[in-house]
């Protein structure tokens, strides 16, 4: 199965300013977070956020905001994004089945989102360079989980050129131009 810009949306769970600094490996998860969207943005993927307790937490960190609209973020109290109403409104309305999710944390809100969207009966892709957890162990045991539930894992690289389909494109030639600056 693979992904297709016509049939997906781009999930980005909570990541946010408070929360984002206890994360290893932040730049690189944001670097592959920007790859996502950016590829969503050229494709015109629809991109949904949700942000658990901005009050808390604060909101989206600032380094992914220019890609989607403030009307496509959802706050939430629920750590599964599908405990929110307005936001599985927004994701059923796209009327496409294929979710591509990034996120913090993974053992938490990304996992119980996805275990919901797979009984919900999405296909459900998670971009594991663009998760993380507090700690290592808990992002593997969640990635562990989410694979023997159902969830295909991908890579960052992996959604962009899956959407793309093939080269000698506009959007292609734009897009691969980041995996350059991304080196």
């Amino acid at each position: 199965m693979l992904m297709s810009a016509e049939d997906s949306v781009v999930v980005v769970i909570d990541v946010q300013e408070r929360l984002a600094p206890a994360i290893p490996e932040l730049p690189s998860i944001l670097k592959a977070n920007e790859l996502v969207l950016k590829t969503a943005s050229e494709l015109s993927v629809p991109i949904l956020v949700t942000e658990q307790y901005p009050k808390g937490l604060g909101h989206t960190v600032e380094q992914l905001r220019d890609f989607y609209t403030e009307k496509n973020v959802f706050e939430k109290i629920s750590f599964s994004s599908a405990g929110c109403a307005p936001f599985m409104s927004a994701l059923k309305e796209t009327g496409r089945r294929q979710v591509i999710v990034t996120g913090v944390e993974a053992h938490v809100c990304v996992q119980q989102t996805v275990l919901e969207l797979l009984a919900d009966r999405f296909d459900v892709f998670v971009v594991a360079d663009a998760i993380g957890s507090r700690t290592n162990e808990n992002r593997q045991l969640a990635l562990d989980r989410m694979i023997r539930s159902g969830a295909e894992v991908v890579s960052s690289e992996m959604v962009m050129f899956e959407m793309l389909k093939k080269a000698g494109t506009p959007e292609f030639k734009k897009l691969s131009s980041l995996l350059k600056e991304n080196d």
